[in-house]
């Protein structure tokens, strides 16, 4: 009886070892930095600084570009400011009727209309 409890105790230890070497062997190819979690986790440690980095530079421009929308926006505000004041003024001015009278129709020549011969178009034939 003992010897059938050593052989099966010898049997559990070998097979005890034997699934220690396929975990170890699984754990190892789990730990690959090539093809296993180690290099997923190392790629995507990569991408996060890349992102970082980008992420970092966009702030910069939203930034720029908030200030020089900011200019632009000061400079539209002044320039509307300027136009206003610039309608503002044309009310002043008087209606382009009153400053300038309509001319009143020549009479008519009973004969037709009249046609004068300027001095410059007989030398000009010659």
């Amino acid at each position: 009886m003992e010897f059938i409890a050593d052989i099966l105790l010898v049997a559990g230890a070998l097979g005890a070892g034997f699934y220690c070497f396929v975990l170890s062997r699984r754990l190892s190819r789990f730990n690959d930095l090539e093809n296993g979690v180690g290099g997923a986790v190392a790629v995507l440690s990569a991408q996060v600084d890349d992102l970082t980095k980008t992420l970092q530079s966009a702030q910069g421009t939203a930034v720029a570009s908030s200030g020089s929308l900011e200019e632009l926006t000061d400079r539209a505000e002044a320039v509307a400011k300027r136009l206003e004041l610039m309608v503002a003024s044309m009310h002043d001015l008087p209606d382009e009727s009153e400053a300038h009278p309509a001319p009143e129709p020549q009479p008519r020549s009973p004969l037709g209309p009249v046609f004068r011969r300027h001095e410059g178009a007989s030398a000009r034939r010659a």
